[in-house]
Formats: structure tokens, C-alpha cells, sequence
């Protein structure tokens, strides 16, 4: 065949072709806009066929199986020693012997809690180890409402708040907080620990900055974690170590895309027991355009001329705080917590807020007992200045007049939390282990003279996490909670015996 045959044979096949494929359904169509679309853009048109090509090809590819095995294959004589030398992580550490040993001795009160507390070994001591700041845990007339509430409503509503757990009352103690710190609207929550650990992720996610106080409490840190936010820590309470924090962030973001920032911070520190500067938190929060939650579980209560907390107390605006967290089981001898803001912020977490969606809501008598406590401090200021007299009684006691602890509480703090001073923490080189050893020693010798008092305590590490890790060290210290339950006369003897105690054990220990 020379190559005029093989021209003419070759036309006559693209003929027939052309001829068949004008009898497909829709091949006309298909043609005006191969041609169409070839004289507008003739790229486009060579991107489709390749395409095309590559579906033909991968519906045309031999089929292969997802669980090839690709693995040795054991015997069952390996399988089982495999088995048998397999030793599950533990879920917790174990106890150390200094634990188990404080678990022991640790005391049992029966009966009520009050400034003065029955032990099960039958002996009565001055209790500065609860918060019953204002000695209501025994009150008469909060004993009778409750009894009340617990007659009319029962025990518990038993369902979530957002599926018929709401009963008037919580909706009362809403509007009672609400109104007692100046806020738009206030959400109830029906456990204290899971407030701040829920209203945390309910706003922060992924993606998002957090910038928070290295010494912030364990719900904090449970909340930031379940965020799986961006998490930038600053040195605790230094105000200007949170400005180069903040400056460092924004920098960083300048060209990024926009992510929601939040400082997170504590009225009162549960760890250090010392206090926020609030007015300068604020002036940098809006200077460079942060969120700021700030948690008021300590100072709710506490601080400011009716108990409304650090804000009342340094003069701020609650309008400057996006979201304020507070408890209602310390100070206030109920139970739960709550976050106040602006009604925007409290209805989104009726929906997104997970303890709030998927916990049972608070008992009646606990939300009843918050509205009735609240009431009480708004018309009874002498409840609060009566333990500001108490804590400056313990104060002369203890911080000026002992040469081997130092109190890092603020003055307005009803828990004064004594840490060993740092020249005999260097002097004797103690290690955290012992100090925490020395601080027990102690407690157990101020229980020993009549007064019940505890150590300053947190949750442990994770296994096998560092201090590093973790981003701060949690100092030992004795916790002592002052009530205006006992008189100044017996103030000034527990002050006495704990100091007593503090230096017998270190004297000892030389």
C-alpha cells in the first residue's frame, strides 16, 4: 500500500467514525460545543479532554483491595507472648508513700461545718480550713428557706436547663446576679469547677489566641486545653510582661488571618491567693483589641463594698469585662456557678456552653440560698467588714511576726496562703517534695493544739509531664480561711498556734 492508499483509507475510517458517532443521542450538541468552546479558549478545551482521558483511564484500572495485608504475619505463639509482655499505661501515678500517708491521718468532720468542727475521734477544733467566710453553712433563717425551696421544688429539676430543667428560681438567681454586678444578663451553671472549663471553649477554638496568667487555676487550664486554642502564657501579674506578650501576638498576626484573642485572668488567684491589677488589664486589653474573661470565683463575694467583686472593688466597669466568671458554692454557701455579660454572650452559651447543655441544672434550694445570700450582703455590709477585721487580726499574727513564712495573699483575702520564705527555701536547698513534707509537719502539729488548717493543694501532673510543660510551678503553702464566725480574741489564738506550730516543726527540722 504506497501512501495515496494508505491517505484515502485513513480518510475513509475518520468518514465512518464521524458518520457513527452522528447517529449517538446528543453527539451534536456535544460537537457545537467542543467547537464553541474551542474558538473561545482552545486551553480550556485541552484541560477537558485531559481530563477526560484520566477518567477513562481510572475507570478503566484494575481494581485493588484497601486491606492488603502488608504486615508479617505472626504466630499465635508470638501473638501470645506479645500479650503477655504488654503493660498498660496507668491511667493515674501512683500514690507516693508521703500521699498514702496523709490519706490516713487525714481528719473527718461530723456532723455541720462551722468555726468550730467536731472530728470522728470526738474532738472539737477551730476550723480556718473551709470557705464559710461568712459563717452561713449553720445559718437559721438559710437553713429554713432551703427547707422551703426543698418542699415546694424537691431535690433536683433532673434534666439539663435547656430540656426542662429551668424553674423560676434559677431564672431568679440570674436576674439577682445580674442585677448585683450591673450586667446586661447572666447564665446559671449547675456546677462551679465546669464553669469557667466550659464557657472557655464555648467562645475559643481552634485557631484562636489565648493569652493567660501563668499561675491561672486547674478549670482554666481544663477549658484552654479543651479549646485547642493557640495558648501564650505571661509571668505572673507582671503587667508588662503581658503588654510585650500582647504586642508580640499582634505582630505576629499583622498578616494572618483575623482569629478571635482572649486574655484570661483571675480576680483573686486560687494558686497565690494576691490580686489582678484589673485598670491596667483593661487599658491594654483595648489597646490592642483583646477579649478579656476574667474569673471572679475567689473575689466574688469577697471584695468591693457589697461583694461585687474585683470590679466593685477597683472601681472598673463591667461593661469593660467581655465574659465574668464567678462560683456561688464558695463565699455564698450554695452551689454552681455563673458567667455575667452582655445578653449576646450569655444566650450563646444556653446552645454551646457544655456543661450548661448537658448537665442537670442547679437544685432549687442551692439557686434559692445564692438569691437569698446575695440580699444579705447588699443590705448587710457589716458581714464583710467584720471579716476584713478577722484577716488583718490573722494578718498581725502570722506574716510580720514569723522568721520562716511570708503571706502572698492579697490583705482583702479571707484565704491567706503562707508560703516558706525564699532565703530558707535556699538556705536549706528543700526541694518541692519537702517543702510540701515540712507544710504537712505543720499541719499536723497545728491540729494536734486544736486548730484544724490544710496546705495549699492542686491537681497533680500529668505522667511523665514536666514543670516545663505545665509552664508554671505550683509553690507549696499553707491554706488558712478566716470566718467571721470566731471572735478576735480567738483569731488572735489560732494566729498564735499556727505560728507556734509553724516554727516548732522548723526547728525541729535543722
Amino acid at each position: 500500500m504506497d501512501l495515496q492508499d494508505a491517505h484515502g483509507w485513513l480518510v475513509d475510517l475518520l468518514n465512518e467514525i464521524s458518520v457513527q458517532f452522528q447517529k449517538v443521542p446528543g453527539s451534536a450538541i456535544f460537537l457545537r460545543y467542543v467547537k464553541s468552546s474551542y474558538q473561545n479558549d482552545p486551553v480550556r478545551s485541552a484541560v477537558e479532554l485531559f481530563l477526560f482521558l484520566f477518567a477513562i483511564k481510572y475507570l478503566l484500572a484494575p481494581k485493588y483491595s484497601t486491606s492488603k495485608k502488608s504486615y508479617v504475619k505472626l504466630t499465635d505463639e508470638e501473638i501470645d507472648e506479645l500479650v503477655d509482655e504488654w503493660v498498660p499505661e496507668p491511667l493515674v501515678a501512683p500514690q507516693t508513700p508521703f500521699e498514702e500517708a496523709e490519706n490516713e491521718k487525714r481528719p473527718v468532720i461530723v456532723g455541720p461545718t462551722g468555726p468550730k468542727s467536731k472530728l470522728a475521734n470526738g474532738r472539737i477544733v477551730t476550723n480556718v480550713a473551709s470557705y464559710n467566710f461568712y459563717n452561713l453553712a449553720g445559718n437559721e433563717s438559710l437553713k429554713e428557706k432551703a427547707i422551703q425551696t426543698l418542699r415546694t421544688y424537691g431535690v433536683g429539676p433532673c434534666g439539663p436547663p435547656g430540656f426542662y430543667g429551668t424553674q423560676d428560681v434559677h431564672q431568679k438567681t440570674e436576674a439577682d446576679i445580674s442585677a448585683h454586678l450591673g450586667t446586661t444578663a447572666c447564665i446559671v451553671y449547675a456546677q462551679a469547677f465546669s464553669t469557667i472549663s466550659s464557657v472557655i471553649p464555648a467562645f475559643s477554638k481552634r485557631g484562636d489566641i489565648i493569652v493567660a496568667d501563668k499561675a491561672v487555676n486547674f478549670a482554666i487550664r481544663k477549658g484552654m486545653q479543651i479549646s485547642r486554642s493557640s495558648i501564650r502564657w505571661y509571668e505572673h501579674n507582671d503587667m508588662t510582661d503581658l503588654q510585650n506578650v500582647l504586642a508580640s501576638v499582634v505582630k505576629e498576626q499583622a498578616k494572618k488571618p483575623l482569629t478571635r484573642r482572649f486574655i484570661i485572668t483571675e480576680g483573686l488567684f486560687e494558686n497565690v491567693g494576691d490580686m489582678v491589677d484589673l485598670v491596667k488589664v483593661v487599658e491594654l486589653r483595648h489597646r490592642y483589641k483583646f477579649r478579656l474573661i476574667l474569673d471572679e470565683t475567689w473575689s466574688f463575694g469577697v471584695l468591693g463594698r457589697t461583694g461585687a467583686g474585683v470590679t466593685e472593688h477597683q472601681g472598673v466597669s463591667v461593661k469593660e469585662v467581655d465574659m465574668l466568671v464567678g462560683s456561688l458554692a464558695g463565699p455564698l454557701c450554695a452551689g454552681g456557678g455563673f458567667c455575667a455579660g452582655s445578653s449576646e454572650i450569655v444566650e450563646h452559651q444556653r446552645l454551646s456552653a457544655s456543661a450548661y447543655t448537658f448537665s442537670a441544672a442547679l437544685p432549687a434550694m442551692l439557686a434559692t440560698t445564692a438569691s437569698e445570700v446575695l440580699a444579705m450582703l447588699e443590705t448587710n455590709g457589716e458581714m464583710l467588714a467584720l471579716v476584713r477585721e478577722n484577716i488583718k487580726t490573722m494578718w498581725a499574727q502570722l506574716d510580720p511576726r514569723s522568721e520562716w513564712v511570708h503571706c502572698t495573699s492579697a490583705m482583702e483575702n479571707p484565704i491567706m496562703i503562707l508560703v516558706l520564705k525564699a532565703e530558707v527555701v535556699a538556705s536549706r536547698k528543700l526541694s518541692i517534695s519537702e517543702q510540701e513534707q515540712l507544710l504537712q509537719e505543720m499541719v499536723d502539729e497545728a491540729l494536734a493544739n486544736g486548730v484544724m488548717m490544710t496546705r495549699l493543694k492542686s491537681m497533680p501532673r500529668g505522667i511523665h509531664v514536666t514543670a516545663k510543660e505545665v509552664g508554671w510551678e505550683l509553690q507549696p503553702g499553707l491554706k488558712v480561711c478566716l470566718t467571721l464566725g470566731l471572735t478576735r480574741k480567738e483569731v488572735e489564738r489560732t494566729g498564735t498556734v499556727i505560728r507556734h506550730a509553724i516554727t516548732k516543726v522548723m526547728k525541729a527540722k535543722r
